[in-house]
């Protein structure tokens, strides 16, 4: 059965690029992107695992640790990095689980139906500090992820779980966000001191809390 948001996200123990790694406590008290790969040496994969090394700056401002997967072996891992670097001018500085036995892919329900038994489509997993999972995303093999939107859907993710907003269409960290329905405008009113306007009852904008 797929993973639902809201489920706690399956712990185990893998080996990795960075050593053996037990994922819950890894992950620690932050937050965690796990995202799966078709196959090492493939061409979107190495512009995919380059843009997240590029981006570990945002990615730790966000208390985030990224951990991709692939079903090779740890050797073509490593063989593999070294194509990244050189084509993607980037230093790998997350961990690739070495998954030849399918274990996280079978936990994590990552293999393509409708491929062989090995594919692992693209699927993204963002974990939380209470190890749920927050926000799943599945691409075909032939289409590579953004990671400007998996960095927005995070800033989305954390703003929301601490506030009692939601974020609107195109929301960009920084813009007007949303009050719950839940909370009456007199609440809202000494919740959001920044003021609201009231589009219609239902929908109530303020200036994002956080900032």
């Amino acid at each position: 059965m797929s993973l639902r948001l809201g489920d706690i996200a399956p712990d185990f123990t893998a080996e990795t690029t960075m050593g053996t790694i037990n994922f819950h406590e890894w992950l620690g008290d932050g937050w965690g992107m796990l995202f799966s790969h078709p196959a090492d040496f493939t061409p979107v994969c190495t512009t995919e695992l380059g843009r997240t090394a590029a981006l570990k700056g945002e990615f730790e401002k966000r208390n985030v640790k990224a951990l991709a997967v692939s079903v090779d072996p740890l050797d073509s891992h490593h063989e593999w990095i070294k194509d990244i670097e050189e084509t993607q001018n980037v230093t790998m500085n997350f961990p690739i689980i070495a998954d030849a036995d399918r274990n996280v892919a079978t936990l994590y329900d990552m293999i393509h139906p409708n491929a062989t038994e090995k594919t692992t489509v693209r699927t993204v997993f963002i974990i939380g500090p209470d190890k749920k999972v927050k926000l799943t995303l599945t691409y075909p093999p032939s289409t590579g992820r953004n990671f400007l939107e998996l960095i927005r859907v995070i800033d989305s993710l954390q703003l929301t779980a601490y506030h009692s907003v939601a974020t609107p269409a195109d929301w960009k960290d920084g813009e007007d966000v949303v009050i719950s329905p839940s909370i009456d405008n007199d609440t809202a009113k000494d919740k959001f001191p920044k003021g609201f306007e009231e589009v219609k009852p239902y929908l109530r904008l303020t200036p994002q809390p956080n900032k």
